[in-house]
């Protein structure tokens, strides 16, 4: 499956300083691609399964398992509510406010590189809002504020393409400044698309 790369033991988890845990993050958030398209967890769970086996590491087994949590939560909102899985900004917003900003990153960068126009620029902020608080888990703060400062322009001239259950209006409030305690962008909305 991964190669181990660090010959260090991991003392946090980090993917910006650990290759391993690069990995580790990437594999799952791929993982968690498949299993929207397919409307439940079994392939982020064999994903979970190889990595417990290939590195018995506590803090990775930490992490993959808040991961595993997180991701069968959407996945079982996805279908309460029916979302289609070519819903943007509803899947987003339900990683969003599971806390899965490097997730949110991911789906939204898939259908971002599909985008033109003013659609590119906003799915090009929320791609860097969710990267403010990626960076604001890994102890950057400066960083985050960088990105946060490049996602707020869009966000607010375009903030017309958002759907009304997507509160783009507190994302932009978070952001400027940033407040380090992530928003939660769907209150219970999302069932009045």
């Amino acid at each position: 499956m991964v190669a181990r790369s660090d010959s260090h033991e991991i003392t946090r988890f980090d993917p910006f300083e650990s290759r391993l845990c690069q990995q580790v993050r990437n594999g799952l958030s791929e993982s968690l691609m498949t299993s929207i398209q397919k409307g439940n967890t079994d392939s982020s769970q064999a994903v979970a399964e190889q990595l417990r086996q290939d590195y018995a590491d506590p803090i990775l087994e930490t992490y993959i398992d808040d991961r595993i949590t997180r991701y069968q939560a959407v996945i079982a909102q996805i279908r309460s509510a029916n979302i289609p899985v070519d819903d943007t900004y509803a899947i987003a917003l339900l990683l969003w406010d599971q806390g899965l900003f490097f997730e949110v990153h991911e789906w939204v960068e898939a259908k971002w590189l599909q985008s033109s126009g003013a659609e590119k620029l906003v799915l090009q902020a929320l791609i860097r809002a969710a990267g403010t608080y990626v960076h604001l888990e890994a102890g950057s703060p400066e960083k985050a504020k960088k990105i946060a400062a490049k996602a707020l322009p869009p966000l607010i001239q375009h903030k017309a393409l958002v759907p009304g259950f997507f509160n783009v209006d507190l994302l932009i409030a978070s952001l400027q400044p940033v407040n380090p305690v992530p928003p939660k962008l769907g209150a219970g909305k999302l069932g009045e698309q």
